[in-house]
């Protein structure tokens, strides 16, 4: 090869060198795959996946599809090399429960229904009273203290009642309910009690017994009234509109039993895990989160019974999972974040954000050092407000505890995305308490600067209609890489962001 040629080599290498390079940041944020993302999701609010309800089987499968994603892209296990933190639920339900004549015994979801959550302390035997309607003037006509009562009620549902209130008020130990006007209600009465009963809401605390205390009620079929009182239920009903008085004490008490009880059940579930070691300042961690539980499967109704929750909260795990996958190629290619970074998806949000308040109270990594949480909790659709709208998010809790987050916050959206900041649930007393109802929540109570990301809510909300087909992938991409240009500037920055001293 001539000089000559050798030359014009190194003149072509060294313009290549001199033309401005695309910045790191910009460079990885438009890897941000919107294909990704839709087949991330397309997996995860999937009919397979049953909803994704807090210990059951579709939230598992879930977590096995966040993990694989995980280890596919060679994030750390950071629990002695596993991605689940494991944790005990309780839920309490109903035990063994029944009413007693001296004939028959009725067992819970039969032709009675228990509405309560206390125990009885074993069988329990009281003079049962009927009052009628249970009007003031009914009530005057008996002796309820220390008894049962059986009551006629012309609604539909029984909260709120004040004949039941009144009844509980003349000191009765237990209140039985049946609905007269409707002999068709006490099979929806039943439906919803015993779905409610049996998926009751999730502890991480183990619940303390009540013993006897503060007791609920029975709803009784119509059907089994003459069994426990011995009179027709026509003869019943005729001395319940009988406007003359004292015709209520006509029905003599009868000896019945009963008894509640309840168990607790011990539900595991776990949080997802993904950890990427950062570099000079690796003891300092950003978490970005989601949560990838939903609320299941309806109990009752037809058609479409999933709740497969595509926006909620789908597109925010996805959208962790598209974030961890940058990060780590980032890294991979030289170019990893100063500061460490968990990506974390928590279970039992829907239950009362349990999967963070578990993280919170067991970290894997001191809460001192984590520096910053970012939690995306709805990012896929619009709500009604923003129809119309240029690309939006709502960003709620940047300037709650460091003014300082919410001045990089605005600054590094401006600089990449410029995406419309809507800060209307940013009150901590709107209405909508948006700022205590989501993961970030048990990070700012601790003093760990936060922020949340949020679409608004939607007429899908918590309805099996929450849909794949009804996300916006552009948007969700764009909202997703303004979610990365904020993490960058937090995991590069050379010093870390601080709460405000209060």
């Amino acid at each position: 090869m001539n000089s000559f040629v050798i030359l014009i080599l190194m003149w072509v290498i060294s313009s290549f060198w001199s033309l401005p390079q695309e910045p790191p940041a910009r460079k990885y944020g438009n890897k941000i795959s919107s294909a990704d993302l839709k087949a991330n999701l397309s997996i995860l609010a999937s009919d397979a996946m049953e909803g994704r309800e807090t210990g059951k089987r579709g939230q598992k499968m879930a977590a096995a599809f966040i993990r694989a994603n995980f280890e596919e892209l060679e994030l750390d296990g950071p629990l002695d090399g596993d991605y689940y933190q494991t944790m005990d639920l309780y839920q309490r339900g109903p035990a063994e429960t029944y009413v007693r004549t001296e004939t028959t015994r009725y067992d819970n979801f039969t032709d009675i229904v228990y509405y309560g959550s206390d125990n009885s302390g074993g069988e329990v035997s009281v003079p049962l009273v009927f009052v009628g309607n249970a009007t003031q003037v009914d009530f005057d006509q008996v002796d309820v203290k220390d008894k049962a009562v059986l009551l006629f009620s012309q609604s539909e549902w029984i909260a709120g009642n004040k004949a039941v209130a009144l009844a509980k008020e003349r000191g009765a130990r237990m209140v039985f309910v049946c609905n007269v006007s409707d002999k068709d209600v006490y099979g929806v009465q039943l439906g919803r009690i015993k779905a409610n009963a049996t998926n009751s809401r999730l502890s991480l605390k183990y619940p303390t017994p009540i013993e006897d205390q503060r007791p609920g009620l029975f709803i009784v079929s119509p059907r089994i009234v003459d069994k426990l009182l011995g009179v027709t239920l026509d003869k019943l009903l005729e001395v319940s509109d009988d406007p003359k008085a004292k015709s209520i004490k006509k029905i003599k008490p009868v000896l019945i039993s009963y008894k509640t009880s309840m168990t607790v059940k011990v539900i595991k579930s776990e949080n997802v895990l993904g950890f990427l070691e950062g570099k000079d300042k690796k003891n300092e961690l950003l978490i970005i989160s989601s949560h990838y539980d939903h609320i299941g499967i309806k109990q009752s109704g037809t058609g479409d019974l999933i709740n497969n929750g595509a926006d909620d909260d789908g597109s925010g795990t996805v959208a962790v999972i598209e974030l961890a996958k940058v990060f780590a190629l980032a890294k991979k290619e030289g170019y990893g974040p100063r500061r460490s970074i968990l990506f974390m998806t928590f279970t039992g949000e829907e239950s009362g954000l349990l999967g963070s308040e578990f993280y919170t109270e067991h970290p894997v990594f001191p809460l001192g050092e984590t520096v910053v949480e970012l939690n995306i909790d709805m990012v896929g659709r619009r709500d009604a407000l923003h129809q119309e709208s240029a690309p939006y998010i709502y960003v709620i809790g940047a300037d709650q505890l460091s003014s300082e987050l919410n001045v990089i916050s605005e600054s590094v959206n401006k600089a990449h995305t410029n995406l419309i900041f809507d800060y209307t649930y940013n009150d901590q007393r709107h209405p909508e308490r948006l700022y205590y109802r989501s993961d970030h929540w048990n990070f700012a109570k601790n003093n760990i600067p936060i922020i949340f990301y949020f679409d608004g809510i939607h007429e899908d909300y918590h309805k099996p209609s929450d849909e794949i087909e009804k996300i916006e992938f552009d948007l969700l991409t764009e909202r997703t890489k303004c979610i990365f240009f904020m993490a960058w500037e937090i995991a590069n920055r050379e010093a870390r962001i601080m709460p405000d001293i209060k």
